[in-house]
């Protein structure tokens, strides 16, 4: 290819990307976006081996052949349970890439100009909290580091002096003073700093963490982009950067939490909920004789049924059973939606995909604005495998990490059963008081999968005989 058709080629493999993006917004389109994506990718990478003139080089194609072997392992091997840290793992590969390309563009950039050096400063450092923030994350997410935050004694001074060292490497860069050590520093405190905010973040909040991972990755991506002078890159950078961002104000606005609360720990933003009574003291769940008998009986005669899910339902791999269920009560004629929260799984996004895994029409799914208004009205309320999501002390429980967080009302519907492994708080380490609650509540505890496919037995067993 001419090098005067390298740009519209990468403008057309822009708005290819684009169009992928958008087709990838609806489900039917989502498969064919995804794949327009790819193709796009997998050209633009073509392209800049031509226009580098890397064809015949040995070392490139080898490291493209491993990490295509690696990708293709990866997606035939990695369970949906364990996307949430792979993406993040993916994420702080992005980062580590963007960091790689700048320093590869070092050499140039230091005689180029003032820009140039500014934006490989800002990809070393950007790039490398990325990696160490989503190698942590990763870590968390898959319990090889625990689940709580990590804090320790000055914490938030750490965060700023990493902050300000960062800030005077930056400026060693661009006035030329001790390029190489500056250069390490960045490397060094990036990592630091990407360490520092990661451990602080508990489980609870790991899907805003993954957003804004995935928003620096991007960020990374665009600065990289400009460093080596490629629009592409730029190009695709700041729309990954920019959606991530959109994304972790979504998620922090679905959770009532500011990033700065998540990443140094200050308190939630408490003040847009009035305080309300102290959240009730955690007593022994009600005595109930035949749980899944008065399950089975309440479901068998509800006409409408707003099924929960959560990351217990994922944990259990119980989306197949939660499937049937499903095929099971609309057999007898009950209406059956989906009320999805945004931070319902580890990640966003998690829960639909769970669904669609299981061929649950997408139709069926209502996110938390437009379902809770019918909670009033349907007969019954499955909760299965959530709690932090449905727990009325969100809006009681002043100073608790999920004080002021917007919950699906559960709580309003006729009859709730409540399907959990057992009747602990959850991540927030919040007491649930609907499970004390006497009146109108079922507890069915006990893995979600196997408690599912006792309540599905019960159920036909209980339809049969009302037919006889």
């Amino acid at each position: 290819m001419p090098d005067a058709l390298v740009v519209p080629a990468l403008a057309v493999l822009c708005v290819l990307i684009l169009l992928g993006i958008h087709l990838m917004s609806r489900v039917k389109t989502a498969l064919l976006g995804n794949r327009l994506c790819a193709i796009s990718a997998l050209l633009a990478i073509l392209l800049t081996l031509w226009q580098g003139g890397l064809f015949r080089a040995g070392d490139v194609l080898i490291a493209l052949a491993i990490g295509l072997a690696a990708g293709l392992v990866a997606a035939v091997r990695i369970r949906i349970m364990a996307m949430p840290q792979f993406v993040a793992l993916l994420n702080g590969l992005g980062g580590a890439s963007s960091a790689l390309i700048a320093l590869g563009a070092w050499p140039q950039a230091a005689v180029t100009g003032l820009f140039a050096r500014f934006a490989v400063s800002l990809a070393l450092l950007v790039g490398s909290v990325t990696l160490a923030g989503s190698l942590v994350a990763a870590g968390k997410l898959q319990r090889l580091l625990g689940q709580k935050p990590f804090v320790w004694p000055g914490h938030r001074l750490t965060v700023l002096s990493l902050l300000l060292l960062a800030a005077a490497a930056v400026a060693g860069l661009l006035t030329g003073l001790l390029p190489a050590a500056a250069v390490l520093l960045l490397v060094i405190l990036g990592s630091l700093l990407g360490l520092a905010l990661a451990v602080r973040v508990g489980g609870a909040d790991m899907p805003i963490t993954i957003s804004l991972l995935n928003a620096l990755s991007g960020l990374a991506g665009a600065l990289a982009g400009m460093a080596v002078d490629n629009i592409l890159l730029v190009f695709v950078g700041s729309v990954v950067g920019a959606s991530g961002l959109i994304l972790t104000q979504i998620m922090c606005r679905a959770m009532n939490r500011s990033l700065t609360a998540i990443l140094v720990g200050q308190t939630s933003r408490a003040a847009l909920v009035p305080a309300g009574p102290p959240a009730p003291e955690p007593v022994a769940p009600p005595v109930q004789t035949d749980p899944f008998g008065e399950a089975a009986d309440r479901l068998g005669k509800a006409s409408q049924v707003i099924i929960v899910p959560g990351y217990g339902m994922a944990l259990a791999q119980a989306q197949q059973q939660v499937r049937e269920l499903v095929l099971l009560l609309e057999k007898q004629g009950a209406i059956v939606r989906f009320a999805i929260h945004p931070v319902a799984g580890r990640m966003p996004g998690h829960m639909n995909v769970l669904l669609a895994e299981a061929d649950v029409p997408y139709e069926q799914l209502y996110e938390l604005d437009a379902i809770n208004p019918e909670f009033a009205g349907c007969d019954v309320a499955l909760v299965i495998g959530a709690n932090d999501v449905v727990n009325p002390a969100a809006s009681t429980a002043e100073g608790t990490p999920i004080y002021g967080m917007p919950v699906l009302a559960v709580g309003d519907a006729r009859h709730l059963v409540i399907c959990n492994f057992d009747d602990k708080p959850g991540y927030a380490g919040v007491p649930n008081p609907l499970y004390t609650r006497q009146e109108r509540v079922t507890l069915l505890l006990g893995d979600a999968a196997e408690t599912l496919r006792q309540l599905q037995t019960r159920l036909s067993e209980t339809l049969e005989a009302e037919k006889t």
